[in-house]
């Protein structure tokens, strides 16, 4: 069984038996409104109040955006800022996407280098452990082939894996709900997959998570509701009533 990393995440470590398996590469799915942004930066907040450095490469939204928008949902979690000064968890600087996004398909391996050369700077240079990439649904819009964009995925799983670090990489499900979910070729590349569904009516919709793989530990097989609170997430897992 290989070391586990804990998420730190109320709940989803029950669900995991322990955590995520060490260097693991974990998609994180679901629709917009689901939390994939927060639960994501949630796991390297709390990894780095464990005293673990983490990196978070934001491909679709500005450093400054992003920290307001963690800030405005979890208003428990009163040191952010401290968290980020500390060098303990870094955003990076730049916007990839403003260069992903081209009307050129000759241009994407340049474009792809270019986001691989930057992630691994930022991990060499600040010795990440944990990794967050929001999202790799950007790297669908710049790489149309279906088949290079499989080849792609796959290389930056390699690099993160050479790296030696433990990643979440966020991804837009095509529907919310859970009977249908679909699953693209490049989900079954990544070692876990860990769903967040919406289903119901806007006005009272639900909030579900299920963890569909994880490789080297067992885990939870049960969909558990789950909600966004303003100290982080927390998911009601089965596991809370019975010691695993």
């Amino acid at each position: 069984m290989a070391e586990k990393v804990q998420t730190g995440v109320s709940g989803l470590d029950k669900m995991l038996y322990g955590g995520i398996p060490d260097k693991s590469m974990v998609l994180l799915s679901g629709g917009p409104g689901a939390g994939k942004t927060l639960l994501s930066f949630e796991f390297l907040y709390r990894n780095a109040k464990m005293g673990h450095t983490g990196a978070f490469f934001a491909l679709e939204e500005e450093p400054g955006q992003l920290v307001s928008n963690v800030k405005a949902a979890f208003t428990e979690l009163t040191d952010i800022d401290d968290v980020l000064n500390s060098g303990k968890l870094v955003i990076n600087a730049e916007t990839p996407s403003e260069d992903l996004i081209n009307d050129y398909d000759e241009k994407s391996n340049f474009e792809f280098g270019k986001v691989m050369a930057d992630i691994e700077s930022v991990i060499t240079s600040t010795k990440a452990e944990r990794v967050v990439i929001d999202s790799v649904s950007v790297l669908d819009i710049m790489i149309r082939n279906p088949t290079l964009y499989r080849k792609y995925m796959l290389a930056m799983l390699t690099n993160l894996r050479r790296l030696g670090v433990t990643a979440l990489m966020t991804i837009e499900l095509e529907s919310p709900e859970r009977d249908k979910l679909v699953f693209k070729p490049e989900y079954f590349i990544f070692d876990g997959i860990i769903a967040l569904y919406q289903t119901g009516e806007e006005s009272r919709r639900m909030l579900a998570s299920e963890v569909l793989k994880m490789r080297g530990t067992r885990h939870s097989f049960v969909t558990t509701p789950y909600d966004i609170t303003s100290s982080g997430f927390r998911l009601f897992a089965a596991e809370d009533i019975a010691p695993y």
